[in-house]
């Protein structure tokens, strides 16, 4: 703790002032040590919404980035705070004695993809959680298949209304409209995910 203490930087941010985004997210440890933060990110209609009020202690990190899918995460001071800040590699290294690449790597490992289940159990229609379902299918299955990939797991209509949490009728309208707008294609009952056509999709969503 006191190694921890000598090595922060010690800043004191006004209230309403950003103190990260995900748009400019260093490779930073920030605890806040007095007051009050937010993390606030858009919903699908743009408006700026609370997820979490953060008391003093470490700020969590926003969730791992999906390419085509930007939710403008956010962390503010909600009152003036005293935010402490630290290089991520020098942290872990005081408070775990490892290198921060082998700390992201297990953490990567242990936590999985639980992140992405949240991003789709969000406020996303059907539509986008199924994109977003095909788009992390792809990433763990999906095998080189021309332009696209093909997924190696027989991704059948009621895995995928499971996964989105959705009816099976619903889903299989969607993925007949993914395949009249080329986002997917079918070879031999498997399907092949055109990773691009579908990022291109959610960004614009």
């Amino acid at each position: 703790m006191e190694r921890l203490a000598r090595a922060l930087i010690v800043t004191t941010v006004e209230k309403r002032t950003i103190i990260f985004d995900e748009t400019n997210v260093p490779e930073s440890v920030y605890i806040l040590l007095s007051g009050i933060a937010r993390i606030t990110c858009r919903n699908g209609k743009g408006q700026r919404r609370t997820l979490i009020m953060v008391a003093p202690g470490m700020i969590s990190g926003f969730p791992l980035p999906v390419r085509g899918v930007s939710y403008d995460f956010r962390c503010e001071a909600f009152t003036s705070c005293q935010i402490g800040a630290i290089d991520l590699q020098a942290f872990v290294k005081i408070s775990l004695g490892i290198e921060s690449i082998d700390f992201k790597r297990m953490a990567h490992n242990y936590l999985g993809r639980w992140n992405l289940i949240q991003l789709r159990s969000s406020n996303c229609t059907v539509q986008q959680r199924l994109a977003l379902a095909l788009l992390e299918l792809s990433e763990d299955f999906g095998i080189r298949h021309n332009n696209g990939l093909r997924l190696s797991l027989l991704a059948s209509h009621k895995i995928l209304a499971e996964l989105v949490g959705a009816s099976r009728p619903r889903v299989t309208e969607h993925l007949s409209q993914f395949e009249q707008d080329r986002f997917i294609a079918r070879k031999d009952r498997q399907l092949i995910v055109q990773r691009d056509r579908i990022e291109k999709f959610l960004s614009q969503a």
